[in-house]
């Protein structure tokens, strides 16, 4: 089965298409690029911020998101969790996984309307992890 993806490097690069072979405890996948699928390109976790595994490669840049009422109560199972990335970028979501002395983990994102179904975070591209109690602000 191939996911769609949204690859993004820590020093801001960035590779949309589909991969298959994804897997934390291997350092290596590969990408399939919609344009080029017979051509596909090698992906180092090591260099990475984060894999996001989304619903389509457009995406919706004008999605505004939900309010954080509406965001606790569809949040999906797992801790709430907001993750402070070292370029700034947060993401309030869930995970059932986090341990700092791991490469990554995933974290599901509470809003429903994004684009991003799930996300495998990098922990070298973190700078904070905080565990969040109640309604889930917006970050």
């Amino acid at each position: 089965m191939l996911n769609k993806v949204v690859v993004r490097y820590a020093d801001g690069r960035l590779v949309k298409g589909s991969t298959g072979d994804f897997s934390p405890a291997k350092a290596c996948f590969y990408v399939l690029p919609p344009d080029a699928p017979g051509n596909p390109i090698p992906v180092n976790l090591a260099e990475l911020k984060a894999v996001f595994f989304v619903k389509d490669l457009v995406g919706n840049p004008r999605w505004a998101g939900r309010t954080p009422v509406e965001m606790a109560r569809s949040a999906a199972g797992g801790r709430k969790v907001r993750v402070e990335f070292r370029d700034g970028e947060v993401l309030v979501g869930t995970t059932q996984g986090y341990q700092r002395d791991r490469v990554g983990f995933f974290v599901v994102p509470v809003d429903p309307g994004s684009n991003n179904e799930r996300c495998f975070v990098l922990n070298a591209a973190v700078s904070s992890v905080t565990f969040l109690s109640g309604a889930v602000p917006i970050a």
